[in-house]
Formats: C-alpha cells, sequence, structure tokens
C-alpha cells in the first residue's frame, strides 16, 4: 500500500472500468500514477454532474488480469457514470473547512454545507483521515480531574452521572426516545457549559435533521454547533464517512483549546454502512454476518474521541438497537468503548414512563462515592435497591394483587411506585408533543425528592401526583 502523501499533486487520470453498486473499478496505466489509500477521484456522469469516489483497496495484476486497478467506493450517487469515464485523483484525500467559520451551519460528509447560506470560507482545513499519533500527553478521563456535566434530566444526573471527557451510549430500538434524549442533552447541557457542539448524523432520517437544526436555532445555542450529516437517502460511503468528518471538527475545537460535546446518532448505522461496503467489496463476512474488519473500523472512530490536559471531547452516541436485541455483533462491538450505557426499555414506553431509561439494565464506570459523593452515592444505591424490589414484587402482584402482600412489602411496593414516576420528566424539546412545558431539576433538587420518597416523607402523596413532574414542590 503506498504511503499518504499530504503535498502531492494530482496524477494521471484512470479509466472507469466497471460499477458494482456502490463501487467502482478504475484501472490506470501504471502503478506510479495510482493514488494512495483514501484519496479522492472525481468522475463525471454523461451529463456533467460530479461523481466523488474515494479508494478503498488495491487489486494485484493477478486478481484482475488487467493491470493496476484500484477499487473506490461512491461518496455520491452513481447514476450515469458511463464505462471508460475519466477519474482524475485530486492528490488528496477528503478535507473539510474547519474553525469558527463552519459554526451554526449544515455540513455533508465533503464539509460543503447543504443549508442554502451560501458557501464557506474558512482559512484552513483538516482531512478527515489522519495517520495514528502516539501521544504520551493525551489520555482519557481516568487521568483527568473528575468534572462532572449536570444534564438536568434526573434520572441521568442521579444513577448514571455524565462525567467530562467520557462516552455516554444511548441504546435502544426503533421508537423508544433515544433523539429526543439527545436533543434534550443538547439544549441543557450545551446552554450551561462553554466550548462547541458537533452533531453528526450518521444514516438517520431528513426529517430528524431538520427539526433538530430548527429546535437549537430557537434555543438560541446554533451559533456554536456545527451540524453533519450523511443521511439514510446517501450511498453506504458517505454514511460511513460522516462520522470522520464529525470527529474532525471535533478534533480541530479540542486542538484550538476548546470543550466540545461531541453527538452521533447513530453509530450503529455507521457499522451497518461499513458492512454494506464490505459486501459489495466481496470481502467474506465474519460468522456474525457483519463485515470482518468491524471491530478495526469501530476503534479508528472510537479512538479519536480523546482528552487531553483540561479541555475534553465529551460524547454521547445514540446507538440503535436492531429487534432489541443487545447481543447483536454491531452493538457489542461498541461496548467496550462506552463508560456509560444508557439502555432504553420498551416496557417503560408502553407505561408512559420517560425518559425510557432502565435503571436496572443500564450502568456507569463513574458511579463511585470518590467521584460523585458519599451522599449521592448512597442515594443512588437506596434508589437502585428500591426498584429492584419493585420488579421482584410486581411478579407477584400481578398474580395474587397488592392486598395480599405482607405491610413492609406493600409500603416498599408504593415508594418504589413513587420513585418511578418521580424519575420521569417532562422535556423542552418534547413540548410539542407533550404540551408539558419542559423542566430542567438540578442535581441537588433530584437527590432530596429521592431522600424524601425513600424516606416515607412522601407516603400520604399519591404517585401519580409525582408523574412527569419536576422536583417535589
Amino acid at each position: 500500500m503506498p504511503d499518504r502523501d499530504e503535498t502531492k499533486s494530482a496524477g494521471k487520470p484512470g479509466k472507469v472500468i466497471g460499477v458494482q453498486g456502490p463501487v467502482v473499478i478504475v484501472k490506470f496505466e501504471s502503478p506510479e500514477h495510482m493514488p494512495d489509500m483514501y484519496d479522492v477521484l472525481e468522475a463525471r456522469t454523461y451529463d456533467g454532474k460530479k461523481v466523488v469516489l474515494e479508494v478503498v483497496e488495491y487489486l494485484s495484476r493477478r486478481a484482475t488480469d488487467v493491470g493496476d486497478v484500484v477499487r473506490c467506493i461512491s461518496l455520491s450517487p452513481l447514476s450515469g457514470l458511463q464505462r471508460n469515464a475519466e477519474a482524475v485523483p485530486t492528490g488528496g484525500g477528503i478535507k473539510i473547512p474547519v474553525g469558527k467559520e463552519v459554526c451554526s451551519r449544515i455540513l455533508n460528509v465533503f464539509g460543503e454545507p447543504v443549508d442554502k447560506k451560501g458557501p464557506i470560507v474558512s482559512k484552513e482545513s483538516a482531512p478527515i483521515h489522519k495517520k495514528k499519533k502516539i501521544d504520551s500527553s493525551v489520555s482519557g478521563a481516568s487521568q483527568m480531574k473528575f468534572e462532572i456535566l449536570e444534564t438536568g434530566i434526573k434520572v441521568i444526573d442521579l444513577l448514571f452521572p455524565m462525567i467530562k471527557g467520557t462516552r455516554t451510549g444511548i441504546l435502544g430500538g426503533a421508537a423508544l426516545g433515544k433523539s429526543v434524549i439527545i436533543l434534550e442533552l443538547m439544549h441543557n447541557v450545551t446552554r450551561k457549559q462553554k466550548g462547541y457542539c458537533i452533531f453528526t448524523g450518521a444514516g438517520e432520517r431528513i426529517r430528524e435533521g431538520n427539526e433538530l437544526y430548527h429546535e437549537l436555532d430557537r434555543q438560541n445555542i446554533l451559533e456554536r454547533a456545527v451540524l453533519a450529516f450523511g443521511q439514510m437517502n446517501e450511498p453506504p460511503g458517505a454514511r460511513f464517512e460522516i462520522v470522520h468528518t464529525g470527529i474532525t471538527l471535533a478534533e480541530h475545537f479540542h486542538e484550538q483549546g476548546d470543550d466540545v460535546l461531541f453527538f452521533v446518532d447513530s453509530v450503529f448505522r455507521f457499522a451497518q454502512a461499513g458492512s454494506e461496503i464490505s459486501t459489495l467489496l466481496g470481502r467474506i463476512p465474519s460468522e456474525t454476518g457483519y463485515q470482518p474488519t468491524l471491530t478495526s473500523e469501530m476503534s479508528d472512530f472510537q479512538e479519536r474521541i480523546r482528552s487531553s490536559g483540561r479541555n475534553a471531547i465529551t460524547a454521547i452516541e445514540a446507538v440503535y438497537v436492531p429487534s432489541d436485541d443487545l447481543t447483536d455483533p454491531a452493538v457489542v462491538s461498541i461496548f467496550s468503548y462506552l463508560d456509560s450505557i444508557l439502555i432504553l426499555s420498551r416496557q417503560h414506553v408502553q407505561l408512559g414512563l420517560y425518559p425510557a431509561i432502565d435503571p436496572l439494565l443500564s450502568s456507569s464506570s463513574y458511579m463511585d462515592p470518590h467521584i460523585i459523593g458519599n451522599r449521592h452515592f448512597e442515594v443512588a444505591q437506596d434508589v437502585i435497591i428500591t426498584l429492584n424490589k419493585f420488579e421482584e414484587l410486581r411478579r407477584i402482584v400481578s398474580i395474587i394483587g397488592i392486598e395480599e402482600l405482607s405491610r413492609e412489602d406493600r409500603i416498599m411496593f408504593e415508594r418504589a411506585q413513587r420513585l418511578r414516576n418521580f424519575l420521569t420528566q417532562p422535556f423542552f424539546t418534547a413540548e410539542i408533543y407533550t404540551g408539558k412545558k419542559g423542566e430542567y431539576v438540578p442535581l441537588e433538587k433530584t437527590i432530596r425528592g429521592c431522600e424524601r420518597i425513600i424516606s416515607g416523607e412522601m407516603d400520604k402523596i399519591p404517585a401519580e401526583d409525582l408523574y412527569m413532574t419536576g422536583e417535589i414542590a
């Protein structure tokens, strides 16, 4: 494989000799004219439209019998591309504009604006693929001073505290509220934290991107946000590379000394796009059915989410779970990179408990008294114990009824109902759907409310009165 050279000039054009879905095969006259890995080629359709190709594989002479050939993935629609069309090397890979000039803009995988607000005039640009550098000064959140980011969402602040410089995964199947939670986190955290917000939409719907843009604009936080989208109507190459475009934007702001909140929706679609590309390239899938390069592709992306010194990239990643199957290989490949895992429950959605985070299935690496304090830790443990007891009693109650429980179990069951209702909350970004005004609840108010419920102070208050409210008055 040729070494990458960012400064080289464009080479002689090759010729398109085959198209297999989004995979384009290009032949060059000699090895000297062949582009480097991840270099961009530009071709034209019969009606003059530009087609952008990215080199992903070299084929040997033995395999092709036609000379020096590369395989490319298309990052733009291929309709109209003809055989023997010229594919011109651009002399490098994808470079995107970076800096404050891209704030409040919507970009595609090439860093081009798609918001119809005119071109982006930026003094700097950066390649989305970089050589890995080993830097001893760069460390994870475990070697930094722990700084808790308050989200104002009761169940997250209490049981799964978000720490600056960590990765949080929001896992769930279709229609469980992953995008709504991400939008609420952007609304609550971005307004209170300095720095920049990067949102990357990988393989999701255009409607969601449109709603996100207008919501950020309405909340006056768009001037510190950059949105990059590779939507589900685009080729798999664009859906795959958009996460690298997003993390490149985040890396630039981080290198300038700013804190960055990096949102991705959804990481599963990134893995899925890689699987599509791998199949079309003719690679033999692993025994799990996914591409054999799944682990390395995921690590190439996740390991770029790093922190150094006093500044950090804090990642919040939505992960679509196909058929609510948490053992799906693509989902499992993401687990090892996450510090906190928030699993959304379909049962909670059916009961109307929003946010639908299951406290008993979810986990956080930072639920530690040395990080969050003894009082917070003890209250959180009491809440988990109470909710766990509720699950045991719920099965019994469904068979024999609550009247048959002992006095102690009945008190515990009813307190757990109040706790479960108290951990629901109306969102600012869902006001249009619920008709309820959003609530931001400080951590201290959340802890105090849970203490009052667990101690029995709220035993005379109906559980319904605590449903979808903020703090306890």
